[in-house]
């Protein structure tokens, strides 16, 4: 794993900050190469594949991209945040299954596709997103996402939480969404802690954190526990566990990331944050830019016993958007959100953490670091005050 960085240490607006590597071959995956592509009007269009979930199966890494075709961009002055932003007409998502042997080099996996668009079933029928990929207790794989019920852009609240099972990749299994309320971002954990099965949720704009009274069997049967999602819906203020607003980097929104990863010092929690970034926090990363709403990426450590309880949380991101293909984009890597970097896939080979995350809302790009060297910093320098 000696080509992958091992992250390191830097100074930013008085304080040490970490900062993952990003791969030399990044992106790692871009639409044009895997004929994510279509003809308009004599134009040859290129669409988007990100946002991956990323889990080790056989040896190989399997990666589950949202890809889109055949939509149309367009801009408009947000009031409430005071600037200009990016929407998507005809923007309806599914899943591709890739595969890699050595981590950066994917290819498409027998053209296995996960639909969310009505032809599989009428849940939800503008797109299926941001698939999480947790390897279970039970032996099976858990594919939680994002099903569209209204048009992305368009509407607020259509995000419903749908659930997939999968032994092999090859055959993927709906179980249903939680049509009970808005929510995505939404990861269960691997396994149960003192016979409790607890999953991260994001109620807008926070981060939340409450049990499954019904464990497992409630995200493989979801329309069979409604009751219970109701009032896990219902007792959502007492469930807060990252609050946005504190931190300038988070003041508009905060959201789960990839499944979470077991440690001896606690549950390591990757997670993506909305807000401003600072000139003096590009600084450390040889910029002369700031960002007044940015994507970035955190971590917190969460106690074994006990994951509502922060042990430590960082205060300035691991990594911000950075290059052009996180940035505005240039010539070679156009963008059609910028300033985005979004972690969805985690992998821990021999100490190396890989994040794999989707950049622009365009491509696929790979972070890494030490494990042991982020979780040094963190019970160093992060130790939660609460």
């Amino acid at each position: 794993m000696s080509e992958f960085g091992a992250g390191k240490l830097a100074k930013a607006e008085g304080e040490l900050l970490f900062q993952l590597e990003s791969y030399r071959g990044n992106p790692i995956v871009k639409p044009r190469e895997l004929g994510v592509t279509w003809i308009e009007d004599g134009e040859v269009k290129v669409g988007a594949v990100f946002n991956g979930g990323a889990e080790l199966h056989d040896g190989r890494v399997v990666l589950l991209p949202r890809c889109h075709k055949h939509y149309r961009k367009g801009t408009y002055f947000d009031r409430e945040l005071g600037i200009e932003r990016v929407y998507m007409e005809d923007y309806v998502s599914e899943v591709w299954v890739l595969e890699s042997s050595d981590f950066i080099s994917f290819s498409r996996v027998d053209n296995i596709t996960i639909r969310g668009d009505g032809s599989e079933h009428r849940d939800f029928t503008y797109g299926i997103e941001d698939i999480r990929v947790v390897r279970s207790h039970v032996g099976e794989y858990l594919l939680v996402g994002c099903g569209k019920v209204k048009p992305p852009f368009k509407e607020k609240g259509g995000d419903r939480i749908a659930v997939y099972t999968t032994r092999d990749f090859r055959k993927i299994e709906y179980r249903g969404c939680v049509t009970e309320f808005d929510s995505r971002n939404a990861v269960p954990f691997p396994e149960p802690i003192d016979d409790k099965l607890y999953m991260l949720f994001r109620f807008h704009p926070n981060i939340h954190i409450d049990m499954l009274e019904a464990g497992i069997d409630q995200l493989l049967s979801p329309r069979e526990y409604r009751e219970l999602w109701r009032e896990i819906y219902r007792r959502r203020d007492r469930s807060i566990l990252i609050k946005a607003g504190t931190l300038k980097h988070e003041r508009e929104k905060v959201g789960a990331g990839p499944q979470l990863i077991k440690t001896k010092e606690g549950w390591l929690m990757i997670y993506h944050a909305v807000g401003e970034i600072s000139r003096e926090l590009y600084r450390a990363y040889g910029l002369n830019i700031s960002v007044p709403r940015g994507y970035s990426v955190c971590a917190a450590l969460l106690d074994l016993d006990d994951p509502r309880k922060i042990i430590a949380k960082t205060t300035k991101p691991i990594y911000i958007p950075s290059h052009p293909w996180e940035l505005q984009g240039d010539r070679n890597h156009p963008v059609d959100v910028p300033n985005v970097v979004f972690p969805v896939g985690a992998i821990v080979r021999n100490d190396t953490l890989l994040l794999y995350c989707g950049a622009g809302d365009k491509y696929e790009v790979l972070l890494t670091c030490k494990l042991s060297m982020l979780l040094d910093y963190l019970l160093k320098y992060c130790l939660s005050k609460t």
